[in-house]
């Protein structure tokens, strides 16, 4: 794993630090260094003490559950810029997951300690990171309704819209990942996950390995099931304190 020794710029680039006061900036970069690691690194075991609080810089990491019996799930994905269990680094509380790179990956590391005494002297970043973790609890609900609520035809439909909406094409969309990565993510065996994808074959969209090409949105829409309580958004975790304020204040106003 390859480490940058410089990571202000990388620092003052993340608006969840924009707002630090010049004590708080000289704290920061005094505890914390930038790693390259390479796809399939794991960066943490589930079970482990946080030492670091991650910010994912470049690139994809994912959040494996691994069982007792060492059955293994993608319980989440996060991208670039991204915390890694701040929850968990917050609380001093052991790792709930284990996060693997996806990919090559740019992280910043800054030291648990340090970030936690920030926490408490820097209230422009406590209400950035309560933003965060309000934004991921509401992820985690929104994942845990499509599970419990949606069979497994609604969830594929689900998530092809999300990406439509992600990547801004209503007719062609790129799977990010590879198939079985996605199907553990949508609480399926890979199976399961190919086999729905050929049932759209006929007349709601065209498959060719990683790339779908949409050709019936309203019969997708139709499929899904669609519910604003569930496929959102309303994001503003990657926001700064100003932007999670505003957010809240305009949420009491409507």
């Amino acid at each position: 794993m390859g480490m940058e020794p410089r990571p202000r710029d990388a620092i003052t680039a993340l608006p969840m630090f924009s707002a630090l006061s010049q004590q708080g900036l000289r704290a920061l970069l005094g505890a914390s260094v930038i790693q390259q690691a390479a796809r399939g690194m794991v960066l943490f075991e589930q079970g482990a003490d946080p030492n670091f609080q991650a910010v994912v810089l470049e690139g994809t990491v994912h959040l494996l559950g691994r069982s007792v019996q060492g059955q293994e799930v993608v319980i989440d994905i996060v991208e670039a810029p991204g915390l890694l269990l701040p929850a968990a680094v917050v609380s001093g509380s052991p790792y709930l997951m284990r996060a693997q790179c996806i990919e090559d990956v740019r992280v910043l590391m800054i030291k648990a300690d340090v970030f936690r005494g920030l926490l408490l002297d820097e209230p422009s970043l406590a209400l950035a990171i309560i933003g965060h973790l309000s934004d991921q609890f509401r992820t985690m609900v929104r994942q845990i309704k499509t599970l419990k609520l949606r069979s497994g035809p609604q969830r594929v439909a689900a998530y092809l819209l999300a990406l439509m909406r992600r990547q801004g094409n209503e007719t062609d969309v790129t799977l990010p990942y590879e198939k079985g990565l996605i199907a553990s993510q949508l609480g399926m065996t890979r199976e399961s996950f190919s086999r729905i994808l050929a049932t759209l074959q006929s007349d709601i969209a065209q498959i060719d390995g990683q790339k779908v090409h949409i050709r019936n949105r309203h019969a997708l829409l139709e499929m899904s099931a669609p519910d604003p309580l569930i496929d959102g958004p309303d994001t503003f975790a990657t926001g700064s304190a100003r932007d999670f304020q505003t957010r809240r204040f305009m949420s009491f106003e409507s």
